[in-house]
């Protein structure tokens, strides 16, 4: 396993960091009902190969993933890793808020301290009207001075340059940031922010699973031989960034921890120049094919009318790219199977509510229109 100072923070984190928001589940609409023993033995089978950082937050698998984490990190597992989470800024009304969610999220983990403690989401108009407001730095600095967590950070999903203004505050030591092959929009903030002793963590290296599945036809002449994916460019893009600390990958079964161990472990951990012009045409290429960036993150649901936002989003996305007719059926299905529960695009009453929470900022009822005018025809 490779590794890679995380910034000022003094911590040595392995390139590749498990993200504990895609735990296996036994239903695939309700994200609560992780497969626990199943879920331990894969983040363990992590630890054991060499990942020695851990990423999840307050709302993963509606509050169950960090309870599960916790448990995964008994038997000494917990003196291996640092564990980096999120208090969801956006639940915070008052600023007793901010050190409930935090004891609470001590008292899941089981552990006396969190290693590496995240801003959920910030973006550079809540800093200014609620972080700094309500005194919520204060307080994660009372909280550091306690011992119980040992460095401040954020994520976000912001402009880039509102993204700066947040680096430029000089109150956090890690960021976390979306960046992969066909995203690379917060480049010259990576870059800033390792400017400014940041540790840089990664989230989406494969485009939320996109990158992982097998390409379209267009660009079956990039794939590197015997692979039938873009994984290993993917992880091998976001590591020949030298201001990237580590990638994320929400791992959720034996057979991919397996794959992103092997990456991760392999010699040579970034791209050849070869490798470079090719990632250059798959980014081109996706660009051209799809105009939606779904990571399927889920953060836009459970919406109050039922509508299956990420399965409907997911097919508008494989019909895009891959002109997969079956993306029909699979649309189809929703509310007609019980695999596919949930209701169809006609049952969005727009509330707005799912933009709201959407951090790609996706104008998802523009799509669940276009999705269901595609997708809903029968044939």
């Amino acid at each position: 396993m490779h590794y890679r100072q995380l910034g000022k923070t003094g911590i040595k984190a392995s390139i590749l960091g498990f993200g504990a928001m895609r735990l296996p589940t036994s239903k695939e609409d309700d994200p609560t009902t992780i497969i626990e023993d199943e879920a331990i033995k894969i983040i363990r089978q992590a630890i054991d190969g060499g990942v020695n950082y851990i990423d999840s937050a307050y709302v993963y698998h509606r509050g169950q993933s960090e309870v599960l984490v916790g448990k995964a990190l008994k038997d000494g597992y917990r003196e291996k890793v640092s564990i980096m989470t999120k208090n969801p800024v956006r639940m915070v009304e008052e600023p007793d808020d901010y050190t409930k969610l935090l004891d609470e999220e001590l008292k899941r983990y089981d552990t006396e301290y969190i290693d590496v403690y995240l801003f959920h989401g910030l973006k550079y108009e809540v800093y200014e009207n609620k972080v700094l407001k309500l005194g919520l730095l204060d307080l994660a600095k009372k909280a550091k001075e306690e011992g119980k967590i040992k460095h401040i950070g954020l994520s976000s999903h912001d402009k880039p340059e509102n993204i700066i203004k947040l680096i430029d505050t000089g109150e956090f030591e890690v960021i976390l940031l979306q960046y992969n092959i066909i995203d690379d929009s917060n480049a010259k903030v990576i870059e800033h922010a390792a400017k400014n002793g940041m540790g840089v963590c990664i989230m989406g290296p494969v485009a939320g699973g996109r990158l992982a599945l097998a390409p379209p036809d267009e660009l079956k002449d990039c794939l590197t031989p015997g692979k039938e994916d873009f994984v290993d460019l993917a992880f091998k893009h976001v590591w020949s960034n030298p201001n990237v600390t580590l990638a994320l990958s929400g791992m959720g079964s034996e057979e991919m921890v397996k794959i992103n161990l092997e990456l991760a472990n392999d010699e040579i951990i970034t791209l050849t120049d070869k490798e470079k012009e090719l990632t250059k045409k798959i980014d081109k290429t996706y660009k051209e094919l799809s105009d939606l960036i779904c990571t399927q993150c889920g953060y836009c649901e459970p919406c109050e009318q039922g509508v299956n936002i990420t399965r409907i989003l997911k097919q508008l996305i494989h019909w895009q790219v891959y002109g997969w007719d079956m993306a029909k059926r699979y649309y189809q299905m929703i509310g007609n199977s019980p695999i596919a529960p949930g209701k169809q695009a006609t049952e969005c009453i727009e509330c707005g509510e799912c933009e709201e929470k959407c951090p790609q900022g996706i104008p998802i009822i523009e799509k669940l229109k276009e999705a269901h005018e595609i997708l809903g025809e029968k044939g």
